[in-house]
């Protein structure tokens, strides 16, 4: 019969169960996650917050090529700008995409006159940080495939100096990595399935959940919801003067510029035909109205392929003009068309 665990040894298997119980509420929390932007985010914040690294980053592959997605530091290293990195070029990124195989260097950067590296550019930024430590995990599918990298650089101590990256976790963020990898493939298929195939922009059925989700949101916590539909005006003369394939560019042309004026939480939908309906998160209606009169400034002054574009809006608000979510997307409705019935290129309030 073996003694009971004391001293460093008890407080060694606290830590592991504590850091277990941290994986499932990770894993959980992950699962749960439908926008794939969002998922990669919330990946590379709980990798470095379980790891306590310095600067976290996320690549994932296509081909022969990784493209970085996302990354995060405390420190002010960017590494948004990186260029694409093919797998033929030397680099820790590229050997775990093509090897499975999770590398775990203690002092990488202090190694070798050329250090190995996500690639050329990033190689110099990292080195003028003194880089110390670096975890690199494939996110592998249980099939084996490998989807991305994710790559942890400075594990931090207490006392927030550098170290090694502890060999016991390991183990615990490639399960981490592998509950990502599932999770990533997950949001893709949901991305196909809510998202217009003509706009790129969400689809009704996405924005019924989130609604629903907002409305659920507002009932707890009281925040607020703004809801606007815009139509394009005299859409369809474009279809018919010019042909389908002028309103197709049209209505693509229009996403892109409402997409690109919107914040990234904004729910942005094709709602039907050449109607937008755009769900602002904690909102309040005068936060609506400011959002609104900006597309609509943004949208007339823009030159667009197929002849000059103006839109009709409608605005309505949670709580301050209905108060049942069921009630949002009607009274949105009838400002719309109370907007298009007044001479269009209007905004109107429910």
């Amino acid at each position: 019969m073996s003694a009971p665990a004391t001293g460093p040894d008890r407080r060694n298997a606290r830590g592991v169960t504590e850091r277990l119980k941290q994986l499932i509420a990770i894993g959980i929390a992950l699962t749960s996650e439908r926008d794939l932007s969002r998922l990669l985010e919330r990946i590379v914040a709980e990798a470095r917050h379980f790891t306590n690294a310095e600067t976290g980053s996320l690549f994932l592959r296509d081909g022969d090529v990784l493209h970085l997605a996302v990354a995060h530091n405390d420190g002010g290293l960017d590494l948004r700008t990186a260029e694409p990195l093919g797998l033929a070029t030397p680099s820790l990124a590229g050997y775990v995409a093509l090897n499975g195989q999770l590398v775990n260097l203690p002092h990488a950067y202090h190694a070798a006159p050329e250090p190995p590296g996500v690639d050329a550019r990033l190689e110099a930024m990292v080195r003028a940080r003194a880089a110390g430590s670096v975890l690199v995990v494939p996110l592998q599918e249980p099939k084996g495939d490998v989807i991305g990298v994710l790559q942890l650089l400075n594990a931090r101590d207490e006392a927030g100096e550098i170290v090694p990256f502890a060999a016991e976790l390991e183990g615990l963020v490639q399960a981490l990595a592998s509950q990502a990898a599932v999770a990533i493939r997950n949001a893709r298929l949901e991305d196909l399935s809510f998202k217009d195939p003509l706009t790129g922009v969400y689809n009704r059925r996405y924005f019924a959940l989130r609604l629903e989700e907002e409305a659920r949101r507002h009932a707890r916590f009281g925040e607020p919801l703004s809801l606007v539909m815009l139509d394009l005006d005299r859409f369809k003369s474009i279809n018919d003067e010019l042909g389908h394939r002028a309103g197709d560019d049209t209505l693509r042309e229009a996403a892109e510029l409402i997409v690109a004026s919107s914040r990234s939480f904004s729910i942005v939908t094709r709602y039907g035909g050449d109607e937008f309906a755009v769900l602002l998160v904690n909102t309040p209606k005068s936060g609506g109205v400011k959002y609104a009169q900006r597309i609509k400034a943004v949208v007339e002054h823009h030159r667009f392929g197929h002849g000059p574009l103006t839109v009709s809006v409608g605005i309505a608000a949670l709580p301050e003009d209905v108060t049942r979510s069921d009630d949002l997307v009607p009274a949105a409705d009838r400002a719309l068309y109370a907007a298009k019935r007044a001479g269009r290129n209007l905004i109107e309030i429910a």
